[in-house]
């Protein structure tokens, strides 16, 4: 594109206004000083994408180092997330029927309303068992969800930490490990072969919606993960949990084919079955010195 010879008049005074003096390039006595050569300097070796790099340890890079630590520290001290909204009926509706999506911010006054602190969750947001907890943030307990289409959640898994099997009926689910390893695996539908993987600290897998999946944390390190939905309310449902809790008959005549048992046998297994987040998997147990209460 030709630039027109107006334009072109226009932008001359601002550029020479705009540069510094003497063009796009400091003049040698605005450059750093020089690192001298018989100085005695530490090197640090920094690893980017796979590519070592030295840097010398000068004044220099000291005094940036410094500069960069005052620009990204806190002005002020962190306020703490306002739940004063969460689980709010009315406020929940009110944001529901907002026409507009600046409506929906004028409803919620407070700015630490927009805050949603997994440590110090609002009511009847944590899933907790033995091996660990999950906390959701989805429209009810994060009102400023609404609106937006998504949700997430936050598991932290302990050593031999279990997530039964269990679904999301309304969204994928795009699952984050944040600290340690977990093993995953999920079925979408029948007919369909299982899907497994071991996930290391930052790295991603998709549970399709719907599909039965589950997360293992096999080592004795805690495991942290972060968990993504495309719907404010994406649900879930332990499988084994919902299943053992149907009518005695069902389950009977649904396992009937495979293995029987007597009716007295739901019960136990009903017991068996561990809250959400469970111990699991024997070898682990045994490896992190682990027994069951």
């Amino acid at each position: 594109m030709r630039s027109s010879p107006l334009f072109v008049a226009l932008l001359l005074p601002v550029l020479a206004f705009s540069l510094p003096q003497g063009g796009i390039f400091p003049a040698p006595s605005d450059l750093p000083p020089a690192i001298p050569a018989s100085s005695t300097s530490v090197s640090a070796t920094a690893t980017i994408t796979g590519t070592a790099v030295s840097t010398p340890n000068s004044t220099y890079g000291s005094t940036l180092d410094s500069s960069i630590d005052t620009a990204t520290s806190p002005s002020s001290a962190i306020t703490p997330a306002d739940t004063s909204i969460a689980n709010d009926p009315e406020i929940i509706r009110q944001l529901s029927l907002a026409p507009k999506a600046v409506d929906r911010i004028k409803l919620i006054p407070q700015d630490a309303s927009f805050k949603f602190d997994f440590k110090a969750p609002p009511a009847d947001t944590l899933s907790e068992g033995k091996g660990g907890r999950t906390v959701r943030a989805d429209r009810k307990s994060f009102p400023p969800l609404i609106g937006t289409g998504g949700s997430m959640a936050l598991g932290f898994l302990g050593p031999c930490g279990f997530n039964t099997p269990h679904t999301h009926p309304r969204s994928a689910e795009f699952n984050l490990v944040v600290q340690g390893t977990l093993e995953t695996e999920f079925t979408l539908e029948n007919g369909a072969r299982t899907i497994r993987n071991t996930l290391a600290t930052h790295q991603m897998t998709v549970f399709p919606q719907g599909a039965l999946h589950t997360e293992f944390n096999p080592n004795c390190d805690d495991a942290i993960f972060v968990a993504g939905f495309a719907d404010e309310d994406p649900g879930v449902q332990q499988t084994a949990q919902a299943y053992f809790g149907l009518d005695q008959e069902v389950v009977e005549a649904a396992t009937g084919n495979d293995f029987t048992f007597e009716g007295k046998d739901v019960d136990m297994f009903r017991k068996l079955i561990p809250a959400n987040v469970a111990l699991g998997v024997e070898s682990c147990l045994k490896k992190c010195g682990i027994t069951r209460a």
